[in-house]
């Protein structure tokens, strides 16, 4: 019995949150006449991770876990649901006649309608009869299993990707999650729809518990795995009837940095503008803050600067790492080798050159760095 979460690895609650016994030990494989004399119960434990919070059963997955054994058809409901729903999904994101992947697509009930509502539809099935059911359909399909971020598709990548009612039964969901994510196109748009277990709590569906589905997400629980597992949550609703928890999901893609570069030029040519009026040398930094000395780095300000004023003893008679600048008390200033002092003390800058003006009047020109860049103060104050 495991103790550990399979989808974070940390542990699970010791106490289950619920027992029961006597139940059917598969969903699918309903034994024969001449089974029965064979055929037990079994106990399912339901725990909950106390480090994710899903909600999972701590019993060995059944047998034929990788395969999608859906009822022999779908009702007309059901069809015209999907049909509707697929094709509002795929205008949306504008997947229309664009490579969709379904990962478990059984025996192609779901894949024939993505094709059908506008995608250029392709899926995965581990069952070779199924595969063989799509195939006879004139589907495309893949015969094998993703089990992880290795794992290649040879019509990859996909602009999309569908797992609809599939993810609950997978041992190592978090891995297959990667596994998808590794043949999708940056951006790329997906559906990931499993058993809605607010639902469940909601109506006390005390026999909704089936060795088949191992997991049963919370909007909650199902947000964290997927953002865990490198997929942005676009939106999350439940749906038909209130058994499916339907969530739109896209590729997570790098963060775009540019405007911190464009900041850090705005900020450079302000700086160049500043000291550009001062001989080299004559010009102080008041505050040796994290925020200080990388700015220090990053402007390549060293050389024109005479030291760093800071009033906390512990940095004062050190210097500045990588430029290697004097730190100083701000005594110092008595001694007139600046002229002007830039103050790079965050949030306490405007108290400083407040603390400036009132010590030493117009005898410095003082400038500090605000949002729009570094900014000379005018002051009329007197000592």
């Amino acid at each position: 019995m495991p103790v550990l979460c399979r989808l974070c690895g940390q542990a699970l609650f010791a106490q289950p949150l619920l027992v029961q016994h006597e139940m059917p030990a598969a969903a699918q494989g309903l034994p024969t006449a001449d089974q029965l004399a064979a055929d037990r119960g079994v106990t399912l434990a339901l725990h909950q991770c106390s480090g994710c919070g899903t909600v999972q059963l701590a019993t060995e997955p059944v047998p034929y876990w990788r395969d999608v054994i859906r009822a022999a058809g779908i009702s007309a409901e059901m069809r015209a649901y999907r049909l509707d729903q697929f094709g509002r999904w795929l205008g949306q994101h504008d997947l229309t006649g664009r490579k969709v992947l379904e990962v478990g697509c059984g025996r192609g009930e779901y894949l024939s309608l993505l094709r059908d509502a506008g995608a250029d539809a392709t899926g995965i099935e581990h069952l070779p009869a199924s595969v063989a059911a799509c195939r006879e359909a004139g589907l495309r399909v893949t015969e094998g299993f993703i089990d992880g971020p290795d794992t290649r598709l040879a019509d990859g990548p996909f602009d999309g990707f569908a797992i609809l009612n599939f993810l609950e039964h997978i041992p190592a969901a978090h891995l297959t999650l990667r596994g998808i994510v590794a043949n999708l196109e940056p951006g790329a748009i997906g559906l990931v729809e499993v058993p809605d277990f607010d639902m469940i709590l909601r109506m006390r569906l005390f026999a909704e518990f089936v060795p088949d589905h191992l997991y049963y997400f919370t909007r909650q629980s199902l947000k964290h795995l997927l953002e865990g597992n490198g997929l942005e949550v676009l939106e999350c609703s439940s749906e038909w009837h209130g058994y499916v928890l339907s969530a739109t999901v896209r590729k997570r893609t790098p963060l775009d940095l540019s405007a911190l570069q464009n900041a850090q030029a705005d900020i450079q040519a302000s700086f160049n503008a500043f000291l550009d009026r001062f001989d080299t040398g004559r010009v102080a930094i008041w505050g040796a803050g994290h925020q200080a000395l990388a700015l220090i780095s990053l402007l390549g300000i060293a050389p024109r600067i005479r030291y760093v004023l800071d009033s906390a003893p512990f940095k004062q008679g050190r210097f500045t790492p990588a430029t290697h600048l004097p730190i100083v008390a701000p005594e110092r200033l008595d001694e007139g080798e600046v002229d002007a002092v830039i103050v790079l003390a965050a949030s306490y800058s405007e108290e400083v050159a407040n603390l400036i003006a009132k010590r030493f009047g117009s005898r410095f020109k003082v400038a500090v760095l605000r949002d729009s860049g570094l900014c000379a103060v005018a002051r009329d104050l007197t000592p």
